[in-house]
C-alpha cells in the first residue's frame, strides 16, 4: 500500500539518488559568500564562517524529485530561511526570489513558497555535512515543492516584483513545481527584459551566468 505521504505519480525509495545538470562543482568555502539582494531594505552577503555562527534548526521532512522518486523522513540542519529574510528586512513590493547558486544555476520561487518555517539554508543530512553530489556545502531546502527547486550549491536570494524563470523553468519545467498537483512541467523562456534582469542578479551576486 502506498504512504499516504507520497504523491500522485511518485515511487517511494530508500536510497538518495544524484540528480543535477553539468559538473559538481568544487567549492572553495575560504572564498564563499551568499548575498541576498533586491527588493530589500539591508542587503547583505555572509561568508562562511559567518554563515556558521547563525543559529541553527533541525527539520524532518519528505523530499519528492520530479523525476518521480520521493524519500521520507529525512532530518536536515541548517540556518532557517526565515532569519535570512528577517535579516534582509523585505520590502513591500517583493513578492518572488530568484535563487543563485553556484555555475549560474537558478531557480524561482514566490516569495509565499520561500518564506516558509520548514525551509532552511541547509548544512547537514542525516546528521553529517552534506556531500558534494547532495548540494553541499549548502543547498536550500524548500520540502513542500519538488525537490529541483531546492537549489543545490546555493549563493544567494534576489528578491523582485515578477516572477522570473530560472534555468530548468526555462527549460519546461513548471514555475511553482507543486507534487501534490503535478505541477512539472509548464515553464516558459525569458523575454528580453527579463534576460537583462537574470543578467543583472548573477552580477550581484558574482557567479557566472
Amino acid at each position: 500500500m502506498t504512504d499516504p505521504r507520497v504523491p500522485p505519480g511518485q515511487i517511494q525509495t530508500t536510497k538518495w539518488p544524484v540528480l543535477h545538470y553539468g559538473d559538481v562543482p568544487t567549492v572553495d568555502t575560504t572564498k564563499w559568500t551568499f548575498t541576498v539582494s533586491g527588493m530589500v531594505e539591508r542587503p547583505f552577503s555572509l561568508t562562511w564562517a559567518e554563515l556558521l555562527a547563525l543559529p541553527r534548526k533541525t527539520v524532518q521532512c519528505d523530499i519528492h524529485c520530479v523525476t518521480t522518486w520521493s524519500r521520507l523522513d529525512n532530518t536536515f540542519e541548517g540556518v532557517a530561511v526565515q532569519d535570512i529574510l528577517n535579516r534582509a528586512g523585505l520590502k513591500q513590493d517583493a513578492k518572488y526570489c530568484l535563487v543563485v547558486a553556484e555555475q549560474g544555476f537558478t531557480t524561482n520561487l514566490p516569495l509565499s513558497d520561500l518564506d516558509r518555517p520548514e525551509n532552511l539554508i541547509a548544512l547537514t543530512w542525516a546528521g553529517e555535512p552534506l556531500t558534494p553530489e547532495h548540494g553541499g556545502p549548502a543547498r536550500l531546502l524548500v520540502p513542500h515543492l519538488y525537490f529541483w527547486k531546492s537549489a543545490k550549491w546555493v549563493r544567494g536570494f534576489e528578491l523582485l516584483d515578477e516572477d522570473l524563470p530560472g534555468f530548468w523553468e526555462q527549460n519546461g519545467y513548471h514555475m511553482r513545481g507543486d507534487p501534490w498537483k503535478e505541477e512539472r512541467y509548464g515553464g516558459r523562456g525569458l523575454t528580453q527584459h527579463e534576460i537583462n534582469k537574470f543578467r543583472n542578479a548573477s552580477k550581484k551576486h558574482g557567479i557566472g551566468s
